[in-house]
């Protein structure tokens, strides 16, 4: 009888010590979320060309002066609105190594603006005239 009493308490204890390291694991477990907690996206533009539409993944890639090719994920409307070659300025966040716009605006190329200005007058002759004398 003494046996069985001693194998019950010494079961127990072990249930005990095993539920307060699961109690101490489960406390652990929200603080490391917290230091995994994401750092909030950046948001960054480019001005260039867009050299390629991929319709089937929904992004766009613009060449732009300093950052090289950019790779930007796109709306359906932005994408149909946008084709290659068209000059645009994105600006977009950087998340998980995943470009997304925010905006995607075409600008004038230089040919089109250049052929957009109205011609400008030619400038009349102007006649001086003399002061009265007194």
């Amino acid at each position: 009888m003494k046996k069985i009493i001693a194998l019950i308490v010494a079961v127990l204890f072990v249930f005990a010590v095993a539920s307060i390291s699961f109690a101490n694991e489960k406390k652990a477990a929200p603080a490391e979320k917290k230091a995994e907690k994401k750092a909030p996206a950046k948001v960054m533009s480019v001005s260039g060309e867009v050299v390629a539409v991929d319709a089937a993944g929904k992004t766009i890639t613009v060449k732009g002066p300093k950052k090289g090719d950019v790779v930007i994920a796109v709306d359906d409307k932005t994408l149909a609105a946008v084709k290659a070659g068209d000059k645009v300025k994105a600006t977009y966040t950087s998340a998980d190594g995943k470009n997304t716009a925010k905006k995607v605006k075409k600008t004038a190329s230089a040919k089109k603006a250049e052929t957009k200005k109205p011609a400008e007058k030619k400038a009349e002759p102007k006649t001086e005239t003399a002061p009265a004398k007194k």
